[in-house]
């Protein structure tokens, strides 16, 4: 659950809310009895922050899945990373390798094919130090060839072809998370085979939407590690979720959007001495620096409308009217005319 520092703005409409004047009258000089208590009007930087619940770790689980039907004859272990061209599992002990790419394999590629996903084998093939063919987005017979020397490699059946379920696309190197099926298992198409996640760890917050604003990618926050160590983080991305609970019962309860956030360290060697771990996030929705605040109980809702203070000048006192900025830690960012850093302000009862 978040901790929020935000101040929240409560104010008490006392004596000066009967009290108006307007123009540019600097404020109207009372004989009033002296206020309770005082505070200062300083100036400082005014941050509004939020600390909320983070987990380390690598991210999100994707889940690779059997394009066939077949038995598994071998799973790469959790917590493996594999790079490209290197297998994932092997199906009726025919390899399935990972390569690199944001496309999903969707059929299987053979000459005369011409697309996108073409393109994208094809970069891999070359990658992996195949030639004598051109990297773009037909399927020749040069490629063929190249394929059947990748296939002869691998100790798969040289087909020329590049069959559905043959490679698996990643963005980059991947972690194995967990197995679903066991050596041995019979999987149908669509069957979950194992787990992945990226190999960077990285912190997972979940904010509610009315947090949104501090949910801005780019943004820096900190992370304080479970030994107190803090860590300089950056927002990678944020993304719309919606999130069910479960009761005691089983019973699931309503759906509810979170905003879920995703922190990068800015030294990824500071988060190396945890694999999994309940963090703080602090978060900055905004900074206003060298500016004039008073307490937020100071503040006087004034009846023609907006807030004043109430400028306590030796014996007496004046109403004066105040714009207000930033509100942060109980404080508040004003300014107005008489109003100047020292200077004393009433705080009502």
């Amino acid at each position: 659950m978040a901790v929020v520092t935000t101040a929240v703005v409560a104010v008490a409409a006392g004596a000066a809310a009967a009290l108006g004047f307007g123009g540019d009258d600097p404020g109207t000089a009372t004989a009033s009895t002296l206020p309770p208590a005082n505070a200062q009007v300083t100036r400082q930087t005014l941050v509004d922050s939020e600390t909320a619940d983070g987990e380390l770790g690598y991210g999100e689980t994707r889940t690779v899945a059997a394009r066939k039907g077949g038995t598994v004859t071998w799973t790469a272990a959790a917590g493996a990373r594999i790079t490209r061209g290197k297998p994932l599992y092997a199906l009726d002990d025919a390899k399935v390798v990972l390569l690199y790419g944001s496309l999903p394999a969707y059929r299987t590629l053979r000459p005369g094919d011409s697309g996108d996903d073409v393109e994208q084998f094809e970069k891999n093939l070359s990658a992996l130090g195949y030639d004598g063919f051109t990297v773009d987005d037909d399927y020749t017979s040069a490629t063929a060839d190249a394929v059947r020397e990748w296939q002869e490699d691998l100790g798969l059946d040289e087909t020329g072809r590049v069959e559905l379920g043959q490679v698996v696309y990643a963005r980059g190197e991947v972690r194995v998370e967990n197995t679903e099926a066991e050596v041995g298992d019979a999987v149908q198409p669509g069957g979950a085979v194992l787990g992945y996640t990226a190999t960077t760890r990285v912190v997972t917050v979940s904010l509610d939407v009315d947090d949104q604003r501090l949910a801005e990618r780019g943004a820096t926050v900190t992370v304080t590690l479970p030994d107190g160590e803090e860590v300089a983080g950056t927002i990678a991305a944020t993304e719309t979720v919606i999130e069910t609970s479960t009761g005691a019962n089983g019973a699931q309860g309503e759906p509810e959007t979170k905003i879920e956030v995703t922190v990068t360290a800015a030294d990824p060697k500071a988060l190396a001495g945890f694999d999994s771990a309940s963090v703080d996030v602090s978060f900055t929705a905004a900074q206003r620096e060298d500016v004039l605040t008073v307490p937020v109980a100071a503040l006087l809702a004034l009846a023609e409308g907006g807030y004043g203070v109430e400028l306590v000048e030796g014996d007496v006192t004046r109403i004066v009217a105040v714009q207000t900025g930033l509100f942060a830690a109980g404080r508040v960012e004003v300014s107005g005319d008489g109003l100047a850093e020292g200077a004393t302000v009433g705080m009502p009862k």
